[in-house]
């Protein structure tokens, strides 16, 4: 999927996001450090703003450790719901980065946090089982692979990670919840990832593909969606949202999601989602207007 067609993607699923919340001015900024007069706490995305894939942005190590270091507060709210919280802890110490973690906030935390006001049900599940059940002990669980039985006797399904997901398989969850509608709950709304090479597919492109062809709208968690802005709040001491910015690289996800939150915005221009191209045409486009939008991070 290529810069034009993950866009389109986004756009056509508007219905199911939340609508905008004002309208940022777009000021344009060169880097983080030209926000730290305005702003007390720092909400960064994760892919596109500290780093692309595995590999960090560079310069951004030292810029995080700046901020903080000058008294900011710096957290991740991040749609990386396949990966164990542990496992996001290694990777960020990997790259250079220092964050508590509490201060690391994912929508697998925001998916957990909802799931408890659910009742215990024998849950289908699409992710990665190399990748361990690690902050999932609780549930019961069958990893969905390419044996119809186990989509046919989950109760309910959830969709975490998309990387060893195929095409048989979405065919596999479709035709079940067509014979049978039962809940879905995403844990990552994104519908796409900038990786080192292009885009991935995340879990949210396969949920939407779902609710076109089955009528099943699933529940999701994370952004741009408030319940992971919650989570980040809680660990803020009397927030200000005048003086918090959601910074990342993504209109639908990270802007829009920092609006319904009531938080200013910056959008990365030149790293992420949006590296390479013209930022304004698209801001245009999709009606989603950030506070700031930021060169690099």
């Amino acid at each position: 999927m290529n810069l034009a067609e993950a866009f389109a993607a986004y756009e056509n699923v508007r219905q199911r996001l939340p609508a905008p919340s004002g309208r940022g001015a777009c000021v344009r900024l060169p880097n983080l450090d030209a926000l730290a007069d305005q702003v007390d706490t720092f909400l960064l995305d994760a892919f596109g703003v500290l780093n692309i894939g595995e590999t960090a942005i560079p310069g951004v190590p030292d810029r995080v450790a700046g901020l903080q270091k000058a008294g900011k507060r710096v957290l991740i709210v991040s749609n990386a719901a396949g990966f164990p919280h542990a496992n996001l802890m290694e990777k960020y110490k990997r790259l250079g980065y220092d964050f508590a973690p509490e201060d690391v906030i994912t929508s697998r935390k925001a998916l957990l946090h909802g799931l408890r006001s659910e009742p215990a049900r024998h849950w289908g599940m699409m992710a990665t089982e190399s990748l361990g059940r690690a902050d999932l002990e609780d549930l019961n669980v069958t990893y969905l692979a390419d044996d119809l039985a186990a989509y046919e006797a989950a109760e309910a399904f959830l969709l975490i990670g998309s990387a060893a997901w195929t095409e048989q398989r979405q065919a596999l969850l479709e035709a079940t919840l067509i014979a049978h509608p039962r809940p879905v709950y995403v844990g990552n709304p994104d519908i796409v990832a900038p990786r080192e090479t292009g885009f991935s597919t995340e879990p949210g492109a396969f949920a939407h593909r779902l609710a076109d062809q089955t009528g099943v709208v699933p529940q999701f968690f994370g952004k741009p969606f408030g319940t992971i802005f919650d989570l980040a709040f809680v660990q803020l001491d009397h927030p200000n949202p005048k003086r918090i910015v959601m910074v990342g690289d993504s209109l639908h996800t990270d802007i829009l999601g920092g609006q319904v939150a009531g938080v200013k915005t910056a959008l990365i221009s030149g790293y992420g989602f949006f590296a390479g191209s013209d930022v304004t045409t698209s801001i245009d486009a999709a009606g989603i207007y950030p506070d700031f939008i930021i060169d690099r991070p």
